[in-house]
């Protein structure tokens, strides 16, 4: 019924007009506020654009596309003209072309999707002012940076084929660069937060970004820095609640590629999840009188290199393989075995060839392996803690984790 009353002719005409001059305005309030000089176009000019557009629309396409010609052939003389006096500037036309086109999205389309290029048009309008700070800090790599991510995730990723690569290696070659997608992808918005958005926020804030993508580096990185700070609470909840970012983490992407596995952790991470920050919140309000804001670091790396994405994936099959053969040929003894073993390299491959693999293994004894897996990272992020802070934030940060880690393993046992 609604939906009937909006494309009534009349509600359609006067949406139109009022998206027209509101374009209208805002590029009227443009020069004046920045001084410009007149240019072709006023409020009433746009208002009329988008009735005509309409008007043409409504009646005859051919009609419409021989108004939009008498546009292009009147700017084309204009700039003719300007061109001279060393003035390039096609913006003008451009916003005349989208709101000439206001009429025919709501003939062919629907009121929604006028007023979703109303907020678009205005929005990127005044794009340029909001991002003279990000041109000054953004890097000309970060655009081969995202072709990389689509190289990956949209190029590679479909070519491969679904079928088991062997009797020994029970995952698909689609299953290995999934995992790979889904590990860089996690990885790069980490990145892309620390770096752009919430740079210079915080140690406790540099932790939850850090521990997105990687919360043994986020952890040796704050520890080197806490080794020349007498802040030793601040650092620690830093270094904290990175780990309570990994178990969010790690049931993100339970989630992405077992489901069952991820409903089987989400209990004990859950909990694991709320006594870290209870820790956190201790910690940093003891921290009160030792908060400044983080240090200015040379050199976010980049996390998505394909070098790293292949390494990664070759790690992934091998870590498959040796599940493989550890489950045949130890069984599930040998697998929290091995699981508390890779827990002091990187866990990512392991827990994703556990999540992604056909083994034969229950739900139950696959979150039991990752969750001791998770535990014993975090014995060497203990380690990692001292041994680069060496003060009071090692020591502290060293026993909340070996603390942490503990329960992760032991939860690992009574699910």
């Amino acid at each position: 019924m609604l939906e009937n009353f909006l494309h009534t002719p009349w509600i359609e005409l006067v949406l139109v007009i009022i998206a027209g001059f509101l374009i209208g305005l805002e590029i009227k309030a443009h020069r004046r506020n920045n001084e410009l000089k007149k240019e072709i176009g006023s409020v009433r000019t746009f208002t009329f654009i988008a009735l005509i557009g309409y008007i043409f629309a409504k009646t005859d396409i051919f009609l419409y596309m021989v108004g939009y010609l008498a546009i292009v052939i009147h700017f084309s003389i204009f700039y003719y003209f300007k061109l001279k006096d060393k003035y390039s500037s096609i913006s003008i036309f451009l916003l005349f072309t989208l709101v000439y086109s206001f009429g025919i999205v709501v003939v062919k389309y629907s009121i929604w999707f006028l007023l979703i290029i109303f907020v678009v048009v205005v929005f990127i309008y005044n794009l340029n002012r909001r991002l003279e700070h990000f041109y000054t800090i953004f890097e000309a790599n970060e655009v081969e940076t995202f072709a990389k991510l689509l190289l990956v995730s949209g190029v590679i990723l479909p070519l491969l084929p679904h079928e088991q690569i062997a009797d020994f290696i029970p995952i698909s070659y689609f299953k290995i660069w999934l995992a790979v997608v889904i590990v860089s992808l996690f990885s790069y918005v980490g990145y892309i937060l620390k770096k752009y958005l919430f740079h210079e926020k915080g140690y406790l804030l540099a932790g939850i970004l850090g521990g997105i993508y990687s919360s043994t580096a986020t952890t040796v990185v704050l520890a080197k820095k806490a080794s020349n700070n007498a802040t030793p609470y601040l650092f620690t909840s830093a270094i904290v609640i990175a780990t309570a970012l990994m178990y969010f983490r790690l049931i993100g992407i339970a989630f992405a590629f077992n489901v069952n596995i991820a409903y089987k952790l989400i209990l004990p991470y859950s909990l694991l999840v709320l006594l870290s920050i209870i820790i956190v919140a201790i910690l940093y309000h003891r921290s009160k009188n030792d908060r400044s804001k983080i240090i200015e670091e040379n050199g976010d790396k980049n996390p998505l290199e394909l070098s790293t994405a292949f390494f990664f994936a070759i790690l992934f099959l091998l870590m498959v393989t040796v599940t493989h053969f550890v489950l045949n040929t130890y069984g599930e003894m040998g697998l929290n075995m091995l699981s508390f073993i890779v827990g002091f390299t990187d866990t990512d491959p392991f827990v994703l060839s556990i999540l992604s693999s056909k083994f034969d293994i229950t739900i139950d004894s696959a979150a039991t392996a990752i969750l001791i897996a998770s535990g014993s990272n975090n014995i060497l992020k203990a380690f990692s803690a001292y041994f680069f802070a060496r003060n009071k934030t090692g020591v502290l940060s060293a026993s909340i984790l070996i603390l942490l880690g503990a329960l992760t393993i032991i939860s690992g046992f009574i699910i």
